[in-house]
């Protein structure tokens, strides 16, 4: 964490509530000046010297001075934050310090956030209204925590102020996206027009076969070099027949059941996730953002699932505003208890829909939809999103993820005996997943150029 930059979330203006009561106390200073003024004047009359009060009445006279001038409650401290959600990597707040040349000569600040530092500012008093930027990184999507800053205020050392508490509103950060190249498409095509030649005849730019002209085609296909060529008579026209273009439907589905870390330790709940290491979630909302800005952008209709949620799934779509729905879903996914997310059915999808789902594969329900989809004819592709695990020290914990890996491992072979591929999207091997992809886009295409269905 750092103070000197500018936060990014929902346009919100936390602004300062006390903790205990918005008032002023005395400090030690105040109360220890009374004691010594008070003890020098007692020492004074017993010792009967007059020099020693001397010493103790100015300290009585000051601390007389400064409980009659009570400082008064400063106007409430403002978090600003800029309107819309955030993005991954720098997030950003500016904190509004009003005018204090009458309350307070110090102000001072305690600037906390989770998984950072707590930072600690003291600042002198301005005539004029203060503008303190803030800037935190993180490398975590989703819905976020934001700073919690402790505000207290003290004059000439004497008064100190109850402390004062600004922020603490969660943010939405959207997962960035990766380019990634040509991706796989389902079997069949739908709709009568889009990015992808289908299997069926129609208006085309992929040439199907060269065919004497029958009742139905139009003039303009007509192949005049084709007819010289065959016909010189022009007893029979010959016309070029192309295949027709479509859209491709695919549906993301996330496995947000769960959320784990590289860190084994924090996988049931225990110890805090570092910022600066993503999830397995953070890897899916990247990798399903990154699927969902390629296929939007070739024109293609994408839909959203989440396992743990069993309301309002995204139906599939195309378009910019779509592709903002897609992300800001899964910028909204995260984890619920796993009791309450069993599913009996798996998600409807629609016909002819290409499936791609994101998940650890730390159990067997995602097994279990892929052989259900495959069963009813739809592709799927999986994007494994295990981040790579840390070694472990302790002797239990080495055993339980030996276990829990040969399993994980036991499953990724048995896709792959099935035809299923699977992508890992962690460290390393997300740089192979635009290679992965391409070389499953050139597998799967749907037909041979000059090959009749």
């Amino acid at each position: 964490m750092t103070v000197g930059g500018i936060i990014v979330a929902h346009g919100r203006t936390s602004q300062g509530t006390p903790t205990d009561g918005n008032h002023w106390r005395p400090t030690s200073a105040h109360t220890a000046a009374i004691a010594t003024g008070i003890l020098l004047l007692a020492t004074s009359v017993i010792a009967g010297r007059a020099d020693i009060a001397l010493i103790g009445i100015p300290s009585l006279l000051a601390a007389t001075w400064a409980h009659t001038n009570r400082p008064t409650t400063p106007p409430p401290a403002t978090l600003h934050e800029p309107p819309g959600t955030a993005t991954p990597g720098e997030l950003t707040a500016t904190l509004h310090l009003p005018s204090t040349p009458t309350t307070a000569d110090i102000i001072h600040l305690r600037i906390t956030a989770t998984g950072h530092r707590d930072t600690h500012l003291a600042l002198a008093a301005h005539p004029h209204e203060r503008h303190v930027p803030l800037r935190l990184s993180s490398v975590r999507t989703g819905p976020q925590e934001t700073f919690t800053i402790d505000l207290r205020g003290s004059r000439h050392h004497i008064w100190e102020e109850e402390p004062i508490q600004v922020g603490g509103t969660p943010r939405l950060v959207l997962p960035a996206s990766a380019p990634l190249g040509r991706l796989p498409l389902p079997h069949r095509l739908r709709g009568l027009t889009g990015p992808h030649s289908a299997r069926r005849l129609g208006d085309g730019a992929e040439l199907r076969d060269i065919h004497p002209f029958t009742p139905g085609d139009r003039l303009r296909r007509i192949d005049w070099r084709t007819t010289a060529r065959r016909s010189p008579e022009l007893d029979t026209l010959y016309v070029r027949r192309t295949y027709a273009t479509a859209e491709a439907t695919a549906v993301l589905v996330v496995d947000s059941r769960d959320e784990v870390g590289p860190d084994v330790r924090t996988w049931r709940g225990y110890g805090t996730l570092r910022v600066d290491e993503p999830t397995s979630l953070d890897l899916a909302r990247h990798a399903a953002a990154s699927v969902a800005h390629a296929l939007v952008e070739a024109g293609d209709r994408v839909g959203l699932e989440d396992l743990a949620r069993r309301r309002r799934p995204l139906p599939p779509a195309s378009g910019r505003r779509h592709l903002r729905r897609l992300v800001h879903g899964l910028a909204l996914a995260h984890p619920k208890d796993r009791a309450s997310v069993h599913r009996v059915r798996p998600p409807q999808l629609p016909a002819d829909a290409i499936v791609y789902l994101f998940t650890t594969l730390l159990d067997d329900e995602p097994l279990h939809l892929v052989r259900t989809w495959r069963a009813t004819g739809h592709p799927v592709v999986v994007i494994d999103t295990l981040p790579d695990v840390h070694p472990v020290i302790e002797n239990h914990l080495a055993i339980a993820w030996h276990i829990a890996r040969l399993e994980r491992e036991n499953r990724i072979a048995t896709l792959d005996r099935e035809g299923i591929p699977v992508i890992s999207w962690a460290g390393s091997e997300r740089d192979r997943a635009t290679v992965r992809f391409e070389a499953l886009a050139r597998a799967a295409q749907r037909h041979v150029p000059g090959r009749v269905p």
